[in-house]
């Protein structure tokens, strides 16, 4: 397995524009038609995976496996939402990430995420075993 440690400090940023599929109403997480909260957090998960995809050798992937999060302020649907996540510690195949959500300047979201690294064929066997 490689070491992981000197990816300390990495950045990444994504964004998306608010869809009627992304809504707290959709996805069943509150009434309304804002930016829902399991949305945000797919936002940064997805952040924070394609900040090391290509850094952690072939065969590898990461998996999510803690977050902790404010979701800080609603966001209409056509809202554009930026996610900007840093890689701020590393511990074996353990990769902590900051994340933060904004609408234009405005933090809408913030918190840290956890990933962890693992050979994707050997994960998905013992799915199966």
């Amino acid at each position: 397995m490689t070491e992981f440690n000197n990816l300390t400090g990495l950045r990444h940023s994504e964004q998306l524009v608010v869809e009627h599929k992304d809504t707290a109403a959709v996805y069943g997480s509150g009434a309304l038609e804002v930016f829902a909260t399991p949305a945000m957090i797919a936002l940064m998960e997805k952040t924070c995976l394609m900040a090391v995809c290509d850094k952690i050798g072939d065969g590898n992937t990461t998996v999510g496996i803690a977050v902790n999060i404010k979701h800080l302020k609603a966001s209409p649907v056509g809202a554009t939402i930026r996610c900007e996540a840093e890689l701020v510690e590393v511990d074996r195949r353990r990769l902590v990430f900051s994340v933060k959500c904004f609408e234009g300047e405005t933090l809408v979201g913030e918190g840290v995420h956890e990933r962890f690294v693992v050979e994707s064929a050997k994960f998905m066997a013992k799915l199966f075993s």
